[in-house]
């Protein structure tokens, strides 16, 4: 029987071949630029030629997974205001086996009570028009919205001068297609900015 890769192994592999791609020790030479002279003066087909060398590694990755059933999950954690919480999410790289939307739908909870406590005082925006524009929230507007999501993804912003923002991504469907609505109305996602009063959200 042969080897089964593991998420990190996959992970792995993916990072030496997207290296390999961006030193252009791997093309993909059928790759034709739009075929528009005037777009075409401004895109270098090697790097369209690199990019899609990689997305197709990549595309056959994810089939690896699927095939073998090997989970996309890493296991992240997250420290503010002296709260840790450690927290299971999508690696960017790869794709939700089922078993996987399962596990994050089990982490809800625990990542919901970990944003209340520590963004407690702070102020709350929704993102709007794909991030371009702002609006802000009250804690019931994000109960609302969680009500009708079925998981959870954090991340943070911080620096020296006082600056935080959180994060949270209420997403329902396949984690891979909810980011840019790809798979609407299937998978989608909601963001929440939690910043400190007064600032505004910038990522």
């Amino acid at each position: 029987m042969s080897k089964v890769y593991s998420t990190d192994e996959l992970l792995q592999i993916l990072a030496s071949e997207r290296q390999a791609c961006l030193t252009g020790k791997r093309l993909k030479l059928t790759t034709k630029v739009s075929g528009n002279p005037v777009i075409d003066m401004f895109l270098k087909a090697e790097g369209l030629q690199k990019f899609t060398a990689y997305q197709d590694f990549k595309a056959a990755v994810h089939n690896y997974q699927r095939e073998h059933q090997v989970s996309g999950i890493v296991w992240r954690q997250m420290t503010v205001k002296g709260k840790t919480l450690n927290y299971p999410a999508v690696d960017d790289q790869l794709i939700a086996i089922p078993s996987d939307i399962e596990t994050l739908k089990a982490a809800k909870t625990s990542m919901l009570a970990f944003w209340q406590e520590v963004t407690a005082g702070m102020d709350l925006y929704l993102s709007m028009n794909n991030g371009r524009d702002f609006r802000q929230i009250m804690p019931p507007d994000v109960e609302r919205i969680s009500d009708r999501t079925e998981w959870v993804n954090l991340c943070k912003w911080e620096n020296a001068k006082n600056f935080l923002e959180i994060v949270m991504q209420l997403g329902w469907g396949n984690p891979e297609e909810a980011s840019y609505k790809r798979g609407w109305p299937n998978s989608g996602s909601e963001y929440v900015h939690a910043v400190n009063p007064g600032n505004q959200p910038i990522c």
